[in-house]
């Protein structure tokens, strides 16, 4: 039990005057019971607390006409659901009273009304549902449970609650045993904990603890050098020797099994470090893995919900405001997708392993890079900066290097052309999808070897429009008939010989001898081919409507994988 402050005593500031970020409140959200609709029209918004909307004002203040009794809170609009027309009414209640946010009911299946949209991005509220399953008094402990233990750790801070005193208890202690400055970073370079800084301390440490992320020229830097390759694939102790711009550095990766959580970097900043120094970080590397967990585990809910923002950019789903809110982007953020696959057969863990490197590669290459795993592949969202228009392709070039891990696998990766906003994101993504298409094909077909693994728009030449042009007639092929129709059904249950002879006589023009060449035959044995396509199909192709006909028929075969 606590006691009451004496009369005249000021008691506390309660942790609800003090204002904890929205982001950080839905951070603590891993359960899924809320789910944002509509972003606020601030980059983002303090919250001061929870309210019922039904509550007159009891829990937030007095109400009354023109009463902003609800300023800064979150306002729990216990009525209609957001499906339903009537709600906007409660969203224009909560706007007037002040609230930075309001919840609204979910129901199953149906979508938000148009008016209570509208009228949430007239108030710049944000938007937000409670989900199937969640009741209203679950929703407020939820609110509460974040303010308080959000308000607890101090200051309205970023969207990452930071990890606790444990991390820097420990990175003091590194310091003692390996007689340097340490700093423990995620795999976005984000400062987790650091020790004391000493007034000899360089300025990249700095600048790095100042900014709470080491600076974006210098993970360029140790990425150039290849020590940013060797951090995350190795499990050794990395020495970085001194320099003009900094003291020597000892980096150890931070490891769950496989999985890479993060890093500790031992800088001797105006002293020598312990000749046990190397020894001693990599015993802390594990010391620092559980609190690293933790960290992880404390984010699963701001990731998962960067994870559907960025999908929804990707694929053009849901508000995109909203999504570019949810990644801490302006929607005017110009910005290329670059996807990255893997190249020829491989094992699931090799793929996942080189994979996992190559993301975390990405995720380092520009601040609010962000990547989404999907499907075998990685999507990445770039922020391009004004003239800097051809470094999306810089980065897939990068991803497309020669295997990141030892026994990995190839990778190809296509870049989409840069687009003037995030919200535009999905067409970026689209071509860059064609992108790898064509690389995938022209690999398929022994084109331009291993260097030929990444590409942009321009280096994919006509192939894209070539692709959009075969998924847009696919359709109609596959609910035609014919001759040309029963030679490629009849020919590729047979293997495909006269399929592939006639891509082979398409690529060369109509020229026998090159297309013998290119498949390897005698002239003599490709025109009999061609015979037996005439005359026992019925094919002419001296008939320009049917050799336009075979020609799309055998490319749709070639883009399904071939025969």
């Amino acid at each position: 039990m606590t006691s009451s402050p004496p009369p005249g005593e000021p008691g506390p500031e309660p942790v609800e005057a003090r204002g904890i970020s929205l982001r950080r409140i839905l951070a603590f959200d891993d359960g899924g019971a809320l789910r944002l609709l509509l972003g606020p029209a601030e980059a983002d918004v303090p919250v001061h607390g929870v309210v019922f909307g039904d509550s007159g004002g009891q829990e937030a203040g007095s109400g009354g006409p023109g009463s902003r009794d609800a300023e800064g809170q979150v306002v729990l609009a216990v009525g209609p659901p957001v499906s339903a027309p009537e709600a906007a009414a409660a969203v224009r209640e909560a706007a007037r009273r002040g609230a930075c946010a309001v919840v609204l009911r979910d129901t199953e299946g149906a979508p938000a009304a148009p008016e209570v949209l509208a009228a949430a991005r007239a108030s710049g509220l944000a938007l937000l549902v409670r989900a199937q399953g969640t009741d209203w008094a679950d929703t407020a402990s939820l609110l509460r449970s974040a303010l308080a233990r959000s308000g607890a750790r101090g200051g309205t801070g970023d969207e990452l609650p930071p990890p606790g005193d444990g991390l820097g208890a420990l990175a003091a202690a590194i310091a003692a045993s390996t007689g340097g400055s340490i700093t423990i970073e995620d795999t976005s370079f984000r400062v987790l904990a650091h020790s004391a800084t000493l007034p000899e301390a360089d300025g990249v440490r700095r600048s790095t603890i100042l900014g709470g992320r080491v600076p974006e020229e210098r993970i360029a830097e140790l990425r150039r050098s290849g020590i940013l390759r060797a951090l995350w694939t190795s499990r050794e102790v990395i020495r970085r020797p001194a320099s003009e711009d900094g003291p020597e550095r000892l980096i150890v990766a931070v490891r769950n099994g496989p999985e890479v959580l993060g890093s500790i970097w031992a800088a001797s900043d105006g002293r020598s470090l312990s000749p046990l120094a190397a020894e001693a970080l990599r015993r802390s590397a594990d010391a620092a893995a559980p609190h690293l967990i933790r960290h992880r585990l404390r984010e699963s809910g701001a990731a998962r919900r960067r994870d559907e923002a960025l999908r929804g950019l990707l694929h053009g789903h849901g508000d995109g405001p909203t999504h570019a809110w949810s990644l801490g982007l302006s929607p005017d953020t110009p910005c290329a997708v670059v996807i990255a696959e893997s190249a020829g057969a491989a094992d699931a863990p090799a793929v996942r392993r080189s994979l996992d490197v190559l993301a975390l590669r990405a995720a380092s290459y520009r601040a609010g890079t962000s990547v989404l795993r999907e499907a075998g592949r990685l999507l990445v969202l770039l922020p391009v900066p004004s003239g800097h228009s051809r470094e999306a392709l810089g980065l897939a070039r990068e991803l497309a290097a020669p295997a990141p891990v030892p026994g990995g696998v190839p990778v190809r990766a296509g870049a989409g052309p840069v687009v003037a906003s995030v919200l535009l994101a999905a067409s970026s993504h689209e071509e860059a999808a064609l992108v790898v298409r064509v690389l995938r094909k022209r690999e398929r077909r022994g084109e331009g070897g291993d260097g030929a693994r990444y590409a942009g728009p321009a280096e994919a030449g006509s192939g894209p429009d070539v692709l959009r042009i075969l998924d847009a007639v696919r359709p109609l092929w596959e609910s035609g008939s014919g001759p040309v129709h029963e030679l490629v059904r009849a020919d590729l249950a047979t293997g495909g010989v006269l399929v592939r002879t006639l891509d082979a006589y398409f690529d060369a023009a109509g020229d026998v001898t090159r297309a013998a060449e290119l498949m390897v035959v005698h002239p003599n044995t490709l025109r009999y081919r061609l015979r037996r396509v005439r005359e026992r199909f019925g094919v002419d192709l001296d008939d320009p409507d049917t050799r336009l006909l075979a020609t799309l028929a055998v490319r749709l075969c070639d883009e399904a994988g071939g025969p």
